[in-house]
């Protein structure tokens, strides 16, 4: 996160799956339905790679993917790259709505604080905001719905060994679950661990114990 006197574009979703979460726009952002992706939405309705958001010198380009279902700015299927003005609106196959600020310094910045009476570990997730920090650093954009509910399962059980199957049904549900590849969790704990070491490079949070499953580094600080 950068402090409150620098300005960056954001996001923010309005109606749809992730209404009310926002995100900075300090580098491209890739939204669709596959756990590889930075903004994940988990809707049929949305392609496994759906959309971009590409950071260049000029601006924040939106771009469609080739997505089954679309997207849309302004109301108007996204066919070339397509850069976003302030105020703008953003939608994913008509089902997740977004708004484009090109400044963030309007909206309420406390991603540097970190909240009162929170334990003294290196890792430290807010469950309720979906926020987390690392090395009392915010993890931004936030972690997508699975990166998230990934974390929060390690987390409960800091230090214990969960299998690949326990972490799969934690995060997908048992609806879900048995449809789940090995590559594709594979890909969301590949995710996760790059999102984490974006923010904090001096610490593995997430070990792998060959043959049983993953376990939570969080030492104190």
């Amino acid at each position: 996160m950068e402090s409150a006197g620098t300005e960056l574009p954001i996001l923010i979703a309005q109606s749809g799956p992730l209404s009310g979460q926002r995100w900075l726009l300090e580098h491209a952002i890739v939204v669709g339905r596959d756990p590889a992706c930075d903004l994940i939405i988990n809707d049929r309705q949305v392609s496994r790679y759906h959309a971009r958001f590409d950071v260049t010198p000029q601006g924040i380009y939106l771009e469609d993917l080739g997505s089954k279902n679309g997207t849309y700015h302004n109301g108007r299927l996204v066919e070339e790259p397509v850069l976003l003005k302030d105020g703008d609106l953003v939608q994913v196959a008509l089902l997740q709505h977004f708004s484009f600020l090109t400044s963030d310094a309007t909206m309420p910045l406390e991603t540097d604080l970190l909240p009162s009476g929170q334990p003294k570990t290196r890792l430290y997730l807010d469950e309720r905001s979906r926020r987390v920090w690392v090395n009392r650093k915010e993890v931004v954009p936030p972690l997508s719905a699975q990166q998230f509910r990934l974390l929060r399962a390690l987390e409960h059980r800091n230090g214990q060994v969960i299998s690949r199957q326990e972490l799969i049904d934690d995060v997908w549900g048992a609806n879900e679950a048995e449809g789940v590849s090995e590559q594709a969790f594979d890909a969301l704990v590949r995710r996760l661990r790059e999102r984490l070491t974006s923010t904090d490079r001096d610490h593995a949070y997430i070990v792998t114990i060959r043959g049983h499953g993953l376990r939570l580094d969080n030492p104190e600080l």
